[in-house]
């Protein structure tokens, strides 16, 4: 407790969205949180519960604990999304919580997991055990690859033994071919129920239609 009064009088807490002192995110922007835009679950996943819209203060959250470090901003978001999970996952309960690991490049540079740590939140503060149940293999990581090489998702293999009923959790869902490749992996490893809960749901952008900008024909 001393230690963390200390450090929070060198390093004060900053808003995640308008960098204020004082809090991880203020009420002002916690105003600016936003239900995600309705989408289909990911192959394999049975269910999906997407906590927020990848925009303003939640898509800063994210940013500050990927690419700062700022773990504190992940102890907001497992508050939320234990929260949502609570409202509407329905009556279906996992045996686990697990995670999609991150690259074990990422990982050294960060420091720790964002996956991780968030499964871990969010299973404490469900009641629930969290287990490491998927092993990544070799490959890039998702936010360098294209749309459409990030539905291909990347390569996981399920550690033994696998429980029936499953909670993926992680920080963003964009094409879903993370959560995806996930519930393949624990699918083959003995899962019966795969079920994802992700803190932020960014949309692509739509794809052009061919032709675009000539005049679309009204019988069509």
């Amino acid at each position: 407790m001393l230690l963390g009064a200390l450090l929070a009088g060198v390093f004060p807490l900053r808003c995640a969205g308008c960098r204020l002192p004082g809090a991880v995110l203020c009420e002002r922007c916690a105003t600016t949180l936003t239900a995600p835009d309705p989408a289909p679950a990911p192959a394999g996943v049975d269910v999906l519960v997407a906590c927020l819209a990848h925009r303003g203060a939640a898509r800063e959250l994210v940013a500050r604990a990927k690419y700062h470090g700022e773990r504190a901003s992940l102890g907001v978001l497992a508050v939320v999304m234990a929260a949502t999970w609570e409202c509407r996952a329905g009556t279906v309960r996992p045996d686990v919580v697990t995670f999609p690991p991150t690259t074990p490049e990422r990982r050294r540079a960060r420091g720790f997991d964002q996956a991780e740590v968030l499964a871990e939140g969010v299973a404490a503060r469900l009641g629930l055990p969290s287990a490491r149940l998927l092993r990544r293999g070799p490959g890039p990581a998702q936010a360098s690859r294209s749309a459409a090489e990030r539905r291909g998702g990347p390569s996981f293999r399920a550690q033994a033994p696998v429980p029936p009923r499953v909670l993926v959790v992680d920080d963003v869902c964009t094409t879903g071919g993370t959560l995806g490749a996930a519930a393949a992996a624990l699918r083959t490893g003995g899962a019966h129920h795969v079920v994802g809960l992700v803190a932020t749901r960014r949309q692509l952008a739509p794809r052009p239609l061919k032709g675009a900008g000539r005049t679309a024909d009204p019988g069509v």
